[in-house]
């Protein structure tokens, strides 16, 4: 990357993103953040400049910098990811950390933040604008769908799909050939033997749904 990159969003997220850039020797510009409390003030040395929709920044993508959208809250993720599609007509690049290793028969798509640790084997296809924390194992085979989330930890063995906007804690474990629905959540520490349904929620060892 040429460029510098500017992260939306000064969270958990944000912070660790600026850890993966700079990992990878590339400049973070700047920040921008919706709390304008945090305006003009400085995060791990680096300047929240603004607000996420602000024009006279945005200007900037791509021309001068690129965008790496930092937040793990899905709707806001959407909206963002949206805002630079079509108002700057780009796609936020990848934050992926020199210490993450992605076989070469992996593929992978845009927006990712793909944390120290992670492992990808031949054939892992990852989507779009996913977060993939530290030290989890993506098996042979095994599909990531756009806007999934994996927390730290976890092992996904081979063959498992994993559906649009999913979410598995940290910790999780998945045995080969399960398909886990769009937008269900698997709590930290489960261990996931079957599949799981579309906007389910399991938690535990086998995971069992928890009843709402």
């Amino acid at each position: 990357m040429d460029n510098p990159v500017m992260i939306f969003g000064t969270n958990t997220i944000g912070r660790a993103a600026k850890d993966i850039f700079e990992s990878n020797g590339v400049t973070v510009y700047g920040f921008l953040d919706d709390d304008t409390h945090l305006h003009q003030k400085e995060i791990d040395d680096v300047l929240v400049l603004g607000t996420t929709d602000d024009d006279g920044l945005l200007k900037l993508i791509p021309k001068k910098c690129e965008a790496f959208v930092a937040c793990d809250e899905n709707k806001l993720r959407k909206t963002l990811v949206s805002l630079l599609q079509e108002r700057r007509h780009v796609q936020p690049v990848n934050g992926i950390h020199k210490l993450a290793n992605l076989s070469p028969r992996s593929s992978i798509g845009h927006g990712n933040f793909i944390d120290a640790g992670v492992t990808a084997a031949p054939g892992v296809q990852i989507g779009s604008h996913c977060l993939i924390h530290g030290n989890v194992w993506l098996g042979v085979g095994t599909i990531v769908s756009n806007f999934a989330q994996i927390g730290a930890g976890s092992i996904v063995n081979a063959g498992v799909t994993i559906e649009e906007e999913a979410f598995i804690g940290s910790g999780v474990t998945v045995v080969a050939g399960v398909t886990i629905g769009k937008g269900a959540r698997i709590g930290a520490g489960s261990v996931v033997i079957g599949p799981v349904k579309a906007g389910e929620t399991v938690f535990g060892n086998p995971a069992q749904k928890v009843q709402g």
